[in-house]
C-alpha cells in the first residue's frame, strides 16, 4: 500500500474579498496582498514536491466533492442553503473572514470531499496513510457560522461520513495549526467517540476559546483536549507536547484512525503565528502520530491541509511531514533551518514553557 495525496486544481481557484492581511479593504486600509489564506502556500508546496520527485512515489488523485448529505452530518441545513445561494449569486461573505466567489460553495464541498475520501481511503486498506491538500480548509467553520477563511469542516465532514458508512467508530484528531480548533472542537463537544486534541498558541485566534479547562460536556467531557502554548514555544516544546501528553491521550482513547488538522502557521516564518517551529518540528510530531497509529490502529493516519501562510517556508514544512508520511527517502533541505535553530527558546525559556506542559499533563493524564 502507498501514500495517498489527494489534491484538484480547483481548489486553488478558490478566492475571497479585497482584504489586505486581516482587514476589509476601505477607509484607511489600503488595497495590498489580499487574505494570508490564498493559494500560494499550498501550490508551491505541491510544485517543490514535483521538483524534487516526492510526488511521484504518491498516489495522487482526486475526489468526488463532499455531497449535500455528507455536509448536513455536520452544518445546518439553512447555512447550506445560504452558502449555496450566495455563491450562485457571485460570492459574498458570511460569518467572520470568509469571503468567497463564484461557486465557493462546489470548492468548498470540493476540499471537504478530498478529506472524506482520504479518510475512507485509508479505512478501506486502500492506503498506508493519505494527505489531503484541502483548500478551503475547516477547522475554524462551526455548524452554522463560518469564520478564520474556513466555510465547512472539512474533517468534521469527512469523520461523520466515515462513521455513517461504518467505517470506523472511534476517531482521534490532533490539530497542530496555530489556531485553537473551535469548530471542531464545538461539532464534538458532546461526543465521546472523537477525541479532539488542539495544540495551539494560547489566545491567538480565536481569542475567546482554547482554554485547556474546556474539556467538553455531558457524554463528551474529557474528550476535548486543549494545549495552549505560550508564544516562542518553540521546537522542543511541540515535541515533549506530544510525547507528554498527546501521545499517551491517543493511547487511552484507542481510536479506529488518528486525523490530523495539518497547519503550518506554527512554523518560525509565519505571519500569523509566534512559535518558532521548525521543519524537523513537523518531521518529528509526524513521526510519533505515524508510530502512534502503527500501534493503535494499524496505522491507519490521515491528514488534512489547514492553515500556514508564508508563501516562502510552508512548502518546506510540508515537504517534511509527506517525507515521514511516505517514508520516502527524498529531501528537500530548508534553506531556513539553521537561522531558526539559533531562533529556540534558551534553557531559561525553555523551562517555562517545560513548566507549563508539566502543569497541563497534571490536568489531563
Amino acid at each position: 500500500m502507498s501514500t495517498a495525496f489527494y489534491t484538484d486544481e480547483r481548489c486553488f481557484w478558490h478566492h475571497g474579498g479585497n482584504y489586505a492581511l486581516t482587514l476589509p479593504v476601505g477607509g484607511l486600509v489600503q488595497p495590498g496582498g489580499g487574505l494570508p489564506e490564498n493559494p500560494e502556500t499550498k501550490r508551491r508546496f505541491k510544485n517543490l514536491m514535483e521538483v524534487t520527485g516526492l510526488l511521484a512515489k504518491l498516489d495522487t488523485r482526486s475526489a468526488p466533492p463532499a455531497t449535500r448529505e455528507d455536509l448536513a452530518r455536520v452544518h445546518d441545513g439553512a447555512y447550506l442553503d445560504a452558502f449555496k445561494a450566495a455563491s450562485d449569486a457571485g460570492g459574498g461573505e458570511l460569518g467572520l473572514r470568509t469571503p468567497f466567489g463564484r461557486d465557493g460553495y462546489e470548492v468548498a464541498a470540493l476540499s471537504a470531499g478530498l478529506a472524506t475520501a482520504a479518510l475512507a481511503s485509508v479505512l478501506r486498506g486502500e492506503h498506508r496513510n493519505a494527505y489531503a491538500l484541502s483548500r478551503p480548509p475547516g477547522h475554524h467553520a462551526l455548524p452554522a457560522f463560518p469564520n478564520g477563511f474556513c466555510l465547512l469542516n472539512n474533517i468534521a465532514v469527512a469523520i461523520r461520513a466515515a462513521q455513517a458508512h461504518g467505517l470506523a467508530r472511534r476517531v482521534a484528531v490532533v490539530d497542530w495549526d496555530v489556531h485553537h480548533g473551535n469548530g471542531t472542537e464545538a461539532i464534538f463537544w458532546r461526543d465521546p467517540e472523537v477525541l479532539t486534541v488542539s495544540i495551539h498558541q494560547e489566545f491567538n485566534y480565536p481569542t475567546d476559546t482554547g482554554t485547556a479547562m474546556a474539556r467538553g460536556e455531558g457524554r463528551g467531557h474529557g474528550y476535548n483536549v486543549n494545549l495552549p502554548l505560550s508564544p516562542g514555544a518553540g521546537h522542543a516544546t511541540y515535541v515533549e507536547a506530544m510525547e507528554r501528553i498527546v501521545l499517551p491521550m491517543l493511547r487511552r482513547f484507542e481510536p479506529d484512525a488518528i486525523v490530523i488538522a495539518c497547519g503550518y502557521d506554527a512554523g518560525a516564518m509565519d505571519p500569523l503565528g509566534r512559535m518558532l517551529a521548525t521543519s524537523d518540528t513537523f518531521r518529528a510530531m509526524t513521526a510519533m502520530v505515524k508510530a502512534a497509529a502503527a500501534e493503535l490502529c494499524q496505522g491507519r493516519l490521515v491528514m488534512v491541509h489547514e492553515g500556514g501562510y508564508s508563501e516562502v517556508h510552508v512548502p518546506f514544512l510540508a515537504h517534511a511531514v509527506m517525507e515521514e508520511l511516505s517514508g520516502e527517502p527524498i529531501r528537500a533541505a530548508d534553506p531556513l533551518a539553521a537561522t531558526l535553530i539559533a531562533r529556540q527558546p534558551g534553557p531559561a525559556a525553555q523551562a517555562f514553557h517545560s513548566a507549563r506542559l508539566a502543569e497541563l499533563a497534571g490536568l489531563f493524564l
